[in-house]
């Protein structure tokens, strides 16, 4: 039976154990971890049928134009507009293909721990389908901006993030427009202040990162001009582009610091900056002690990331393989409730997910409250055991276990999944009870619901 330690290197650092991983990784679980920063071809995934965001973008503008031609010609008549319409790319339809790629990749993967980053990078920089224009691209987004930096310097992850055209318009910077710039003194329109305040508040140095409502106001005028091409803009259309016309002119100051004016340099090099400061380094490494140790990560652990951060200048496959190192990140009692995602990745994952329908893993996300893409804020989901820990989400994981297991058909063995994805850290008790079911569906479901498979 597999010890502790290859229990938490597939399951507290990776998404839960496929069949055979645990054997894979039992020699040397910390080393196995380690491997994993080493390749960076492990964070990509097969976007064939996957188009990049200005691609999909572009498919959105000509779906929503047509859509609004084809509602005035057939005044109400729904049925006649769905025909209509028939032939176009639904903005839906790229997302369900993005949500399914991602999930079969997440399932399949032999490297959970870096898929793991992927998704806590792609939450701290969230975007969601909340806003309609970010459907299409939501996918694209991680593809683009999340996966190629999670071992990279922190301060490239940043600038993919933050101008990538799914943050743009998410955050509604493609509308930002400098008062005293050309197009603002033509037009009238103004600054919107949400990019600039989420980067500072969410992605950098954090809520206590010492920036005040001026310095806010000051890199939303830096800011202006970097924006989305419309579907007029041929050249731009679907793309990030600097438009000088929209950018407010002259110097500005961020958090003590003077930027001259540089054009579309100029919020490069702030971002640039926020990325080395102190406050970033331990924002950063208390949201990672937090996502890999416990709600209340340890000072001294906190402590630790953040001056390998500033160390290393943001070099995150430094940092990760630092919290490989940690010993608190070892402790053999289970330290975090899984979220809705990560449950069901891990159920997957502990079933062979070559098992699972397609349709199953594209309804998944709906049913216990964490839909993909879809955070309700740009704060992104918790990450603490209190919002996911309730009696009704509990009950929607029962059913949702029930579920499964039905579909299943006695094709997996309840014995088997418990002994591959929890080894050791299945308690005596939970063996007992899975060993007598009465079925395998009851003892699949007394697997997946026993409070050891609920933590890592």
């Amino acid at each position: 039976m597999f010890d502790y330690r290859t229990m938490i290197a597939t399951n507290r650092f990776g998404l839960g154990a496929r069949p055979g991983e645990a054997a894979a990784a039992s020699n040397d679980p910390r080393g196995w971890l380690r491997e994993q920063l080493e390749d960076p071809g492990a964070s990509v995934l097969d976007a064939r049928g996957l188009k990049p965001a200005h691609e999909a973008l572009a498919d959105w503008y000509e779906f929503q134009s047509a859509r609004r031609v084809v509602q005035k010609e057939k005044q109400g008549d729904e049925d006649a507009v769905r025909k209509a319409l028939a032939g176009l790319e639904k903005p839906r339809e790229a997302f369900v293909r993005e949500l399914l790629a991602r999930t079969r990749f997440s399932v399949e993967t032999p490297r959970s721990f870096r898929e793991r980053l992927v998704r806590f990078w792609s939450n701290h920089f969230t975007v969601s389908t909340t806003q309609n224009s970010v459907v299409p691209i939501a996918g694209a987004f991680e593809r683009e901006a999340i996966r190629p930096h999670v071992t990279g310097f922190f301060s490239e992850l940043l600038i993919a993030a933050e101008t990538h055209t799914a943050m743009l318009l998410y955050l509604d910077n493609a509308r930002s427009v400098g008062p005293n710039s050309p197009g603002g003194r033509r037009r009238g329109r103004g600054l919107n202040e949400n990019l600039a305040r989420e980067i500072l508040e969410l992605h950098t140095v954090g809520v206590d990162g010492g920036y005040s409502q001026e310095d806010v106001t000051s890199f939303a005028k830096i800011l202006t001009g970097w924006t989305v091409g419309g579907p007029r803009e041929k050249n731009h259309s679907g793309r990030t582009w600097f438009d000088a016309r929209r950018h407010e002119p002259g110097a500005h100051s961020v958090m003590g610091k003077k930027y001259a004016e540089a054009g579309a340099e100029q919020f490069l090099h702030v971002l640039r900056d926020l990325s080395l400061k102190p406050e970033t380094a331990r924002f950063v490494a208390t949201k990672l002690a937090r996502h890999f140790i416990s709600d209340a990560p340890p000072k001294a652990a906190v402590e630790r990331l953040a001056r390998v951060y500033l160390d290393s200048a943001g070099n995150l496959k430094t940092v990760s393989a630092e919290l490989v190192n940690l010993e608190e990140a070892w402790v053999e009692q289970p330290t975090k409730f899984k979220t809705p995602e990560e449950f069901q990745l891990s159920v997957y994952r502990g079933l062979d997910g070559t098992r699972v329908h397609a349709r199953a893993m594209r309804d998944m996300y709906q049913s216990l409250g964490q839909a993909a893409f879809s955070a309700p804020s740009p704060q992104g989901w918790p990450d603490e055991e209190s919002a996911w820990l309730g009696p009704v989400a509990v009950k929607k994981r029962l059913e949702w276990s029930q579920s499964i297991a039905s579909r299943l058909n006695r094709r997996a063995d309840p014995r088997e999944f418990l002994a591959q994805a929890m080894g050791v850290s299945a308690s005596e008790r939970t063996r007992f009870m899975v060993a007598g079911a009465d079925s395998m569906k009851q003892g699949l479901t007394l697997a997946m619901m026993s409070p050891e498979f609920q933590r890592r």
